[in-house]
Formats: C-alpha cells, sequence, structure tokens
C-alpha cells in the first residue's frame, strides 16, 4: 500500500513538475506575442513565481518519492537502469535550468521591464531561452519515458 501511496504522489509531482514547465513556454510565447514590454515582463514574473511556488516543490517530491519507491519497491539503484538513469536526466535538468534558463529569465524580466525596452537584446535572450529551456525541456520528458517504459539493458 505505501508503494501505491508513494506511486502516486509521484506520478502527481511529475505531472506538476513536467506541466509547469511546457506551460511556461506557452506564457512566455503568449506574452511576446503583445509587443508590450509591460506585458512581457508581467508575464516573465509569473513564469519565474510559479517555477518557485510549483516547480522547486515538485522536483523536491519527485526526489523524495523517487528514492521512497526505489527503497520500497526494492529495486537496487545503481544496479537498474531506468532508475540511475532517469535521475541522471533529472540532474541534467537541474543543471541545466539553474545554471542558464533561470538566469535568461532573469536577464529577460530586466530587459522587459527596463525604462527603455531593446527589442534586440530581448530577442537574444529569447533565442537562448528557448535553446535552453529545449533542453530542460526534452531531458524529463526522456526520463519519464524511462520511467514508463522501465527498458533492461
Amino acid at each position: 500500500m505505501i508503494y501505491l501511496l508513494l506511486k502516486t504522489v509521484h506520478i502527481l509531482a511529475a505531472v506538476l513538475f513536467i506541466g509547469n514547465i511546457t506551460t511556461g513556454i506557452l506564457w512566455k510565447l503568449h506574452g511576446d506575442r503583445s509587443n508590450d514590454p509591460r506585458v512581457m515582463a508581467h508575464t516573465l514574473a509569473g513564469i519565474i513565481r510559479a517555477d518557485r511556488w510549483f516547480t522547486m516543490p515538485a522536483v523536491i517530491v519527485l526526489l523524495l518519492s523517487g528514492l521512497g519507491l526505489a527503497h520500497v519497491g526494492g529495486y537496487p539503484f545503481f544496479g537498474t537502469f531506468w532508475i540511475w538513469a532517469g535521475l541522471a536526466l533529472f540532474v541534467a535538468t537541474g543543471i541545466v535550468a539553474g545554471r542558464w534558463v533561470a538566469p535568461v529569465q532573469r536577464k529577460l524580466l530586466a530587459v522587459a521591464g527596463a525604462p527603455q525596452f531593446d527589442a534586440q537584446e530581448y530577442a537574444r535572450l529569447s533565442a537562448a531561452w528557448a535553446r535552453s529551456g529545449s533542453i530542460a525541456t526534452l531531458l524529463p520528458l526522456a526520463a519519464l519515458v524511462l520511467m514508463v517504459f522501465k527498458p533492461v539493458f
């Protein structure tokens, strides 16, 4: 019973985590289409706030519930490919998000909120955000696929 409860919590955290990072892309595109720096800044502030309120807590719950599932389920952590590979992808996601995505989001917010909007700098940063954000979105999706299919190598 504890395994199924942990699994439910883990799945809900995965939905929250992946859902928030993917909807952040939608909201950024929506804000950018306005061509209004105030709307862009407001949208970016919302994305950053949602990351703090939803993405980061989901990261913690995913890690704890995943480790708990491995323990309760009797899976040898380093002997189970899909567990350690999924965790490696999850860690890589955190590195990409912490090193590139989040700092670029803050720079985008600063540019959008500046008294003199620099459209070229905003476009340059948006391209960097899209590149790093794509990686930070695809990595956990790959981890999700590993968790579902549980391949053995």
